[in-house]
C-alpha cells in the first residue's frame, strides 16, 4: 500500500469528502550512488552550519525566509499548516470543464484520492458518479509544499485522480519556436495521415512501450557482476536527408505495415498515386498521338514567333 502524502478533504459546494492522497505512479528506474574511486567509499552530502562550521542533525534544521544577510524570518511547519487560505486543508473545487478544453501541457503529476473512512464513502461515490455522467473534469485549488496550486480532478476506474496543473502564467509562449514559413501539399498531408493510420494502436502496451534504457542499464550491471563482456552497442541509424517527402512517407508506410505483420486497419487513408507525386518528374514524358502532333504543328505555323 503506498504511503499517504497528504490528508485533507475535497470541498464541493457544501459537500465535504475527507480523503488521503497517495501517489498514482511508481519509479522503476535504476538509481546510482556516488563512490570514491580509489577505495569505493560512499560519498555523501552533509549539512553543515556556515557559522559554526560543523555538521548539524535534522532536528536542528528549520525553514526560514532571508530578508537580508543578517535577518532571517523563521517559518515552522505549524505556520504552514495554519495558512489563512481555504485551500490549506482542502482541495477546493472551483469549476467544471470539458477535458478537451484543457491544454495537456498544463497537466502534471497524478495522485489517487482515497476516501478517508466510512464517513467519506457516500460523498466520494457521489462525486465519482456525477463526474462520470457529466463527462467533465473538476478544476480545483489546493496548497501543498509552500504554495497554492491548481489541480484537475477526474475519474479513473471509479477512483478520483488529482493532477497537478500549471497556472496560466507558467506556460511559455511558443511563438518564437515556429518554423520558417513553408507550405505542404494535400498529397503530403494525406501521406502523413496514412502513416498515422498504419501506426495507430488500441492501447499503449506491449514491447514497444517498455523502458529499454532501464533494461540496458540492468544488462550492464549484470555483466559487470558476473565479469562478462558488456553487451554490444548497436550502431545508431543515421537520419537520411529527406529530398522527396512523399517518397519518404510511402516508404515509412510500407515499413510500418511490415513491422506490424500487417493487419492494417481497413480505414487507412489512401496514398496519392505515384503519377501525382514528384516521382512522375523522373519518368519520361509520354509521346502524344500522331494526330495531336500534326494539329500542334499547324497551330505553331500560324502563330507568330515570340520576341526575345
Amino acid at each position: 500500500m503506498p504511503r499517504t502524502i497528504w490528508s485533507g478533504a475535497i470541498s464541493f459546494g457544501l459537500v465535504t469528502v475527507p480523503i488521503n492522497v497517495v501517489s498514482a505512479t511508481e519509479d522503476h528506474s535504476i538509481h546510482f550512488h556516488q563512490f570514491h574511486l580509489p577505495d569505493q567509499g560512499r560519498v555523501r552530502y552533509r549539512k553543515v552550519c556556515e557559522l559554526e562550521d560543523r555538521e548539524v542533525s535534522q532536528d536542528e534544521i528549520g525553514k526560514g525566509y532571508e530578508v537580508s544577510k543578517n535577518q532571517v524570518v523563521p517559518i515552522t511547519d505549524e505556520d504552514l499548516s495554519n495558512l489563512p487560505l481555504p485551500t490549506a486543508k482542502a482541495i477546493e473545487i472551483d469549476a467544471f470543464v470539458p477535458l478537451g478544453s484543457v491544454d495537456p501541457i498544463r497537466i502534471g503529476e497524478g495522485y489517487y484520492l482515497q476516501p478517508a473512512g466510512q464517513v467519506a464513502a457516500k460523498p466520494y461515490k457521489l462525486l465519482v458518479k456525477a463526474l462520470s455522467r457529466s463527462e467533465k473534469v473538476a478544476v480545483a485549488k489546493y496548497a501543498w509544499s509552500g504554495r497554492e496550486r491548481l489541480g484537475l480532478l477526474r475519474v479513473r476506474d471509479d477512483v478520483l485522480v488529482l493532477h497537478a496543473m500549471h497556472w496560466p502564467d507558467e506556460i511559455r509562449d511558443p511563438a518564437s519556436l515556429l518554423p520558417p514559413p513553408t507550405e505542404v501539399s494535400e498529397g503530403e498531408i494525406t501521406g502523413a495521415l496514412a502513416l498515422m493510420d498504419t501506426m495507430t494502436v488500441d492501447a499503449l502496451e506491449g514491447p514497444a512501450f517498455t523502458d529499454r534504457y532501464t533494461e540496458a542499464i540492468a544488462q550492464i550491471i549484470k555483466a559487470k557482476r558476473e565479469d562478462k563482456p558488456l553487451p554490444e552497442t548497436p550502431e545508431p541509424e543515421q537520419p537520411a536527408q529527406v529530398l522527396d517527402l512523399m517518397a519518404a512517407l510511402q516508404e515509412s508506410v510500407s515499413k510500418a505495415k511490415a513491422a506490424r505483420g500487417d493487419a492494417a486497419p481497413a480505414q487507412v487513408h489512401e496514398l496519392p498515386k505515384p503519377e501525382k507525386t514528384t516521382a512522375r518528374m523522373k519518368q519520361p514524358a509520354r509521346q502524344p498521338p500522331a494526330s495531336a502532333k500534326q494539329g500542334a504543328a499547324k497551330k505553331s505555323a500560324r502563330r507568330p514567333p515570340r520576341s526575345a
